[in-house]
């Protein structure tokens, strides 16, 4: 099969659109920016133009950034309407060999929430870098109790340096920056606290390669790790802990918010440390806990329904 990059493919899917399909000049432009978008984001986590040889991960990633980026449902749903279309011919072209959104279920308008995984399963995936003593066991465990524990996007994560960080003295917290460069600090829990001191004080020294390098998670060639980069960490220890293998990044976040309000936290606390705009945005997670707490009391009282 000849090589093909995901720019030429976009390229010719548009061409059928318009010439094979005949269709409108505004559903191809629709078609034409919502693909761009996406081809900007691939080429962005794999650092430059690239062949159609990327896996449900990435379309997953791909997912996981646009909630991060607050769009409403239905233009989500399009955008993901927009990249099934574009590898189902993509596929019965032979540009590809598998299309990597087949088993990818489109997001349901209206119907659509966040998808959290109980604290059981949390705990497994917090567990599992914690059985590998090394310099990536000591980040990878440090990176998944900061997220869980903050609630911060992963982009966040990923862009933190050194000094946003304070672990001594009474006062413990992060400073990460949001959207619109929207300036927050979150406080962190003691489990999180002890798993970021063990990574800076014993195993970011032994990672990183340039004393001026400010990143806090940094990758084994001791640069700044990316998201595509966490995602693959994620997915593994994942897999390990025998865990849907839809869970991304944002199901963390989307977590840490179901078990923040399920436990009582006040909804503006939950909103300040989300760095929601709007307390509306929050509130789907009550919606999600009242489901949930729902959902239990049917499976012990089956009668009841």
């Amino acid at each position: 099969m000849v090589t093909t990059t995901i720019e030429d493919a976009i390229r010719q899917f548009l061409s059928y659109l318009s010439v094979e399909k005949g269709s409108s000049a505004n559903t191809v432009a629709a078609y034409r920016n919502d693909l761009s978008q996406f081809r900007q984001f691939i080429t962005s986590q794999h650092k430059g133009n690239v062949a159609l040889a990327f896996d449900r991960g990435d379309i997953l990633d791909y997912l996981a950034h646009l909630e991060e980026r607050s769009y409403s449902e239905a233009t989500i749903a399009r955008k993901v309407a927009a990249v099934k279309s574009f590898f189902s011919f993509a596929t019965a072209d032979g540009l590809v060999a598998t299309d990597p959104t087949e088993s990818l279920k489109s997001p349901r308008v209206g119907k659509a929430l966040p998808k959290p995984i109980s604290v059981h399963q949390i705990d497994e995936l917090l567990e599992q870098p914690a059985k590998k003593d090394t310099p990536e066991g000591h980040r990878d465990r440090a990176m998944l109790e900061l997220l869980y524990a903050t609630g911060m996007r992963v982009t966040e994560l990923v862009s933190l340096n050194t000094d946003d960080v304070v672990l001594n003295g009474a006062t413990t917290n992060v400073r990460c920056q949001g959207k619109g460069a929207k300036e927050r600090t979150i406080p962190i829990h003691e489990h999180a606290v002890e798993a970021l001191l063990a990574y800076i004080d014993r195993s970011r020294p032994r990672l990183v390669r340039a004393r001026k390098e400010r990143a806090l998670f940094v990758n084994r060639r001791g640069e700044r790790l990316t998201r595509q980069g966490f995602w693959l960490i994620l997915k593994n220890y994942a897999r390990e802990a025998n865990l849907s293998s839809d869970v991304t990044p944002h199901t963390l976040r989307h977590s840490f918010a179901t078990h923040m309000l399920r436990g009582g936290a006040p909804l503006r606390h939950v909103q300040e440390m989300l760095g929601h705009a709007n307390i509306s945005t929050t509130q789907v997670y009550t919606q999600l806990s009242q489901e949930h707490v729902r959902e239990v009391y049917d499976k012990a009282h089956p009668r009841a329904r």
